[in-house]
């Protein structure tokens, strides 16, 4: 595997290493090189941060300066041997066993890493990016893919009459750290992909994340044709037909990068449903690699892919129309030796029903042998969502565990925090073992806590007044108006902060239901309170953009100048600023519409608290010692429960938040703020973050699925040939299994069923019959396996199945059924079918 030259032009004697220090992104969570390039550039790193920009733009003769100076050089020599010693020391996961770990590739539609490479919207990008960081720090073996987008996601600037106005700067491949992928000949990596009536070519490139190398495609190649450079033009390109090429071009597209690059992946890793054509291609390559047939295949390949869904409502999933999917995958399908009809039924909840859109979602469910929620909560709403799937179970039984997300610390702690838990936890505090990391912490005095606070919000209020003079300026203001906003905010004022993306599930303005009263809690002379407020709306969203003015028009009332201002362009810069900074982060979306939400998890490291509705992490996090909860699990989605949430989110702010805060002792030190602030650091922190939330994919799913997926295609995939012709079977005759008599009678203090069962030509060791009851509130359901007895006399195939049950629940709670059963199968996710007993009228 090669990839091309990092730098141009020659760099001077002593400095050659800048060139590798400067691509590999492990300088967005390690500051160790910050100083190099302060020193280098002092305007450029400033205004943009990007290490390979200030390579590609500084002056020859300003390196050769900088050469000639000892200590500068001494300096690029300390950096070049800790990121080496990054790369080849064993990470925390080798020195545990971790010889026998699987190699994933992840794919996701974007990342964020740092500004310096904005291929990212929102927060999937920011899960992404943190997994990244993690998986090198940790040491798990991982190849990620994705796209690299001429444009990327939109910059916002606000007019003077708060209206979002979108921007959409182009993202020039030799200013970002990322590198061309070279094949074995050195020549420029081009891997094609077959469209109707022509072949695509796509480019390769290479970031490097410590450890992870990111593959990033690219359609921009003067061989293709206009339209198709454009391809990846824009993420999430509102147009269906470019938003479909563009999965394929990272599913199927990526596929054949990994296989270019010589990587052979034992887990493809689905982070979202935009890249669930990976499956069929994954399948498609085993399929030819062993000379089997397309569905055998799948049955190999499908127990390595693990499908992770961010998704809160259904209408968010991404469907297509069956022409579009019929034009593009016509050839695909041939090549398969499939029918268009049985490969687009995979992405449809009825198969058979030609009229029903193609969900991308769906698709990755029936093909992936692994699939997670990101949060206990939104582990309940997926079982609802992807319940048409499996119509005939019960919703708690739908194949769909959780890993609750988490955030990888050294890319958000501040350097108050990291000066913080380096003292208290030691410098690898993130990358071992968590347990002791809460004892240290509980450890700290008041005062160190009360400090470390201070300071993040001195730091805070210092960069909102540089961020607000230059938004203002940008926009052509009043020059007092500029020179006014040097004096807004208070260092010694409570600070909240909302910031997050203006749509109305979200509930941005929830905080605005009465304005006034609103303002009457910051301009209070004796306990003063602050708001910063940063987020943008999508630019076709109409409502958003109204919340966004809103919110602008708010902070621009002269009363309130000092103490709200909303901060333009919510991008990772300003996320680490406001997380850093704040005291209390307020969040409020529906019950039920967030998946999950990180950014509430990023105040933790810094001692932030959160103020949230009971929805995502929260619903796992909060108790009275670390937090405030509004909300109280109505799922009414109406003005009158957006009243009744306001009503209660403006009194915790007025009868709790702000006495907590200015209630000081003789030292000037909040105690009671500082106890929730202690409980939070030390509770809450370790447990949501991307430590534990690798860990648990690795342990959960990872070896699990790598291990099911190598049993599989031994031997040339004969498990998996047995496992299709086990379903083939079962498919093709489960309408002949049947329920005779049903007798339950009361067994000492149980009860005792006896099931009579017929199934026709299915072989008894292929299914189970099983008493199922719902689970009662708090517990999980009862499955309980019937044992198979003596056949019934004069029938076929027909046998007498009972099972005792302890327990005071009544026999009605119980209902026998019939499911699929084989020890290397996933059942209901890779075969749903089941048959239930019917019981009389």
């Amino acid at each position: 595997m090669e990839v091309g030259t990092p730098f141009g032009r020659p760099l001077p004697a002593g400095l050659e290493a800048l060139a590798e220090i400067a691509v590999n992104l492990h300088w967005t969570w390690n500051h160790a090189s910050d100083r190099l390039w302060e020193r280098l550039a002092p305007e450029i790193w400033l205004n943009t941060r990007n290490p390979w920009l200030i390579l590609q733009t500084v002056s020859q003769r300003r390196l050769e300066s900088a050469a000639a100076d000892a200590a500068f050089r001494a300096e690029v020599d300390r950096v070049a041997r800790e990121l080496h010693e990054h790369h080849t020391a064993p990470a925390w996961l080798q020195t545990r066993g971790g010889d026998q770990l699987p190699l994933t590739a992840y794919f996701c539609m974007e990342y964020a890493l740092a500004e310096a490479l904005p291929l990212y919207s929102g927060g999937l990008g920011v899960l992404a990016g943190d997994y990244l960081k993690a998986a090198s720090e940790l040491g798990l073996p991982m190849v990620a893919v994705g796209l690299l987008y001429q444009e990327g996601y939109f910059r916002q600037m606000l007019d003077a009459d708060g209206a979002q106005r979108e921007l959409y700067p182009a993202n020039a491949p030799d200013t970002l750290p990322i590198v061309a992928a070279r094949d074995a000949d050195g020549a420029w990596l081009s891997v094609p992909l077959h469209l109707p009536g022509r072949t695509l070519r796509l480019r390769v490139w290479r970031a490097q994340v410590g450890r992870v190398p990111l593959l990033l495609l690219d359609c921009n190649d003067p061989l293709n044709s206009p339209a198709d450079r454009g391809i990846t033009g824009k993420l999430y390109d509102a147009e269906p037909e470019t938003r479909f090429v563009q999965e394929l071009v990272l599913g199927i597209g990526g596929w054949a990068a990994l296989g270019a690059l010589g990587y052979r992946p034992q887990i493809c890793h689905l982070n979202e449903g935009h890249a669930a054509l990976v499956t069929l291609a994954r399948a498609r390559a085993f399929m030819q690699e062993h000379k089997l047939d397309f569905w055998e295949a799948l049955w190999a390949t499908r127990a390595g892919n693990v499908f992770t869904t961010h998704t809160a409502v259904d209408a968010a999933f991404d469907r297509y129309p069956m022409d579009l999917l019929v034009r593009y995958g016509r050839e695909f399908a041939r090549e398969l030796g499939v029918e268009e009809q049985a490969l687009a039924g995979l992405g449809r909840r009825d198969p058979c029903d030609s009229s029903e859109p193609f969900n991308m979602a769906y698709l990755a469910m029936r093909t992936c042998g692994q699939v997670n929620a990101v949060s206990r909560l939104h582990r309940t709403v997926t079982h609802q969502l992807m319940q048409p799937l499996y119509p005939r179970w019960p919703r708690v039984q739908v194949p769909v565990g959780h890993i609750t997300n988490g955030v990888h610390a050294p890319s958000w702690d501040s350097q108050w925090a990291d000066e913080l838990w380096t003292a208290s936890c030691g410098k690898g505090r993130w990358r071992s073992a968590l347990s002791e990391l809460k004892e240290a912490v509980e450890a700290l005095d008041d005062k160190t806590l009360w400090t470390f606070k201070a300071r993040e919000r001195q730091d805070l209020v210092q960069q909102a007044r540089l961020r607000l003079r230059r938004q203002l300026g940008q926009r052509g203001a009043d020059p007092a108006e500029i020179a006014a906003a040097a004096q807004v905010l208070d260092p010694n004022a409570l600070t909240l902060g909302f910031a997050r993306r203006f749509t109305a599930y979200k509930r941005p303005n929830l905080l605005l239901t009465d304005p006034e009263r609103l303002a009457r809690l910051l301009t209070d002379p004796h306990r003063p309170v602050q708001l910063i407020v940063a987020g943008k709306a999508h630019p076709q969203d109409a409502e958003g953009k109204r919340m966004v003015r809103e919110w602008a028009a708010f902070c621009q009332r002269p009363d309130l100048r000092s103490h709200a201002v909303f901060l333009e362009d919510y991008d990772l810069a300003l996320a680490q600023l406001l997380v850093q900074g704040v005291d209390l982060w307020i969040n409020t979306p529906r019950r039920f519409w967030e998946a999950c939400g990180t950014s509430g998890m990023k105040v933790l490291v810094n001692g932030g608290l959160n103020l949230s509705t009971v929805d995502g992490w929260w619903a796992e996090a909060y108790t009275p010692e670390v937090g405030w909860a509004i909300g109280d699990g109505r799922t009414a989605h109406d003005a009158k429960n957006d009243l009744l949430d306001a009503l209660r989110l403006y009194e915790l702010l007025e009868r709790e938040v702000v006495p907590q805060f200015y209630t000081r002792d003789a030292a000037g030190i909040p105690r009671q703020w500082v106890a929730r602030l202690r409980a939070s650091l030390a509770s809450l922190a370790p447990r949501f973050s991307t430590n534990r939330m690798l860990r648990e994919y690795l342990e959960q799913l990872y070896r699990p699925a790598a291990a099911a997926c190598q049993r599989r295609c031994a031997d040339g995939g004969r498990l998996a040939v047995e496992l299709r012709r086990w379903e083939a079977t079962l498919r093709s005759r489960w309408h002949e299994v049947r329920f005779g008599n049903v007798e339950q009678r009361r067994d000492g203090d149980g009860w005792l069923f006896h099931a009579q069962v017929y199934l026709g030509e299915i072989a008894p060791q292929a299914v189970a019959v099983e008493l199922y009851a719902d689970p009662l509130p708090g517990e999980e359901p009862v499955v309980q396996r019937m044992e198979r007895g003596a056949p019934i006399e004069g029938a076929q195939n027909a046998f007498l199945y009972q099972v005792r049950l302890a327990g005071t629940r009544p026999a009605e709670d119980y209902t026998p059924r019939i499911v699929p059963d084989h020890a290397e199968a996933r059942v209901p996710l890779e075969c749903e079918l089941i048959h239930w007993w019917q019981r009389p009228a």
